[in-house]
């Protein structure tokens, strides 16, 4: 299982990514003709009748797949509480569904997320680790990348005093190609803070979520 790299290089890196300006798109009707072209190159008739819809099919799922390339991460953090009553102990949720794409081969990651903090001083509701989750999964990406970005956000916006991200997904560029092996899933770690400098706290969490 993979640990992430420091968090200085993590917060670089989160940093630059979300300031990055966006690509301009191509229109609707661009990307609606790739997909036509695509159609042809597989080798059938994109004028037939069965796929005469399927160019507007594809690009309104492209829409949902990658829906996270206009999600805010941060933002999602930013409404916190401070009334905790001192409260100082693991926050854990776990087995969050998600779906993603590989960028390698644009063919979907499946898998489940368990995203854990402890509190310095601020929480955060917890259906904002799940939003947080899908936001960076609806975007081309690598496993281990995806790992640290989630990692990473809770970690800039709460400051807690640690965070811990295990996530389980089995990759379809494998599974279903290439090398064809169903059944095997990837699994990666990003531990920050007393995650990544106490084996106590990393155990109980690894331990939670049946690692």
């Amino acid at each position: 299982m993979n640990t992430c790299v420091s968090p200085e290089r993590l917060s670089r890196e989160t940093e630059a990514e979300l300031s990055t300006p966006s690509l301009a798109k191509p229109s609707r009707d661009e990307a609606e003709a790739a997909v036509r072209t695509l159609l042809r190159w597989a080798g059938d008739d994109p004028d037939r009748e069965g796929l005469l819809g399927t160019p507007d099919r594809v690009a309104r799922a492209y829409e949902e797949f990658f829906a996270g390339y206009d999600a805010d991460p941060i933002d999602m953090l930013s409404r916190t509480f401070e009334e905790t009553d001192g409260y100082d102990e693991m926050v854990l949720l776990r087995d969050i569904d998600f779906q993603s794409h590989c960028e390698h081969h644009m063919v979907p990651i499946i898998g489940v997320a368990h995203v854990a903090y402890i509190p310095k001083s601020r929480v955060v509701g917890i259906s904002k680790l799940a939003r947080i989750v899908e936001a960076f999964a609806k975007r081309l990406q690598i496993q281990e990348r995806f790992t640290m970005q989630i990692a990473n956000s809770i970690n800039d916006v709460l400051q807690p005093i640690g965070v811990g991200v295990v996530i389980e997904a089995q990759h379809q560029c494998m599974t279903t190609r290439g090398v064809n092996k169903p059944g095997v899933a990837m699994v990666t770690s990003c531990m920050l803070g007393t995650f990544r400098e106490d084996p106590a706290t990393r155990s109980e969490f690894l331990s939670a979520v049946g690692r």
